[in-house]
């Protein structure tokens, strides 16, 4: 009697590649995801650029000196840089999403107008989305990354 088992052939392993699909996946969505959430901060910003006077005075229409509008603009422009770059992701999306909260509460609080109910709500989702950011990082295609290596 023959002892020797002569082991059956496996398959390919095929979880390898899953995994390394789920991975791109999951840096392509974390990517996409930031830049989604910013690009809206920079072309607001820009659009402040270019309607500048316009700007600060509906600023000062309720109630906010438009003095800030450079800190405003600076925020919204770098803010959004860093989120696309990843760069100190966590600590400038607390911020965005805390100036996201801020301008809703100013801005868009008149509920009986569903335009500024939306306004609102759109905003604090963006807060939401922000809040993730810090919780999870930006994710391996960052600077942030980069740098912690």
């Amino acid at each position: 009697m023959n002892t020797s088992a002569v082991p059956e052939p496996r398959a390919p392993s095929t979880s390898a590649p899953i995994a390394e699909r789920n991975d791109a996946l999951k840096n392509f969505t974390e990517a996409s995801g930031g830049l989604l959430l910013a690009v809206l901060f920079l072309l607001s910003g820009v659009g402040k650029l270019g309607a500048y006077k316009a700007t600060a005075a509906y600023m000062a229409s309720v109630g906010v000196p438009g003095a800030l509008l450079p800190a405003v603009i600076a925020t919204e422009l770098l803010g959004s840089l860093a989120i696309i770059l990843g760069w100190k992701t966590r600590a400038v999306a607390f911020l965005l999403a805390g100036f996201s909260v801020l301008t809703a509460l100013i801005f868009h609080n008149n509920f009986a107008d569903q335009t500024q109910m939306i306004m609102f709500l759109k905003n604090i989702s963006i807060a939401g989305g922000f809040l993730l950011l810090v919780a999870n990082g930006a994710g391996p295609l960052s600077v942030d990354r980069r740098f912690a290596r």
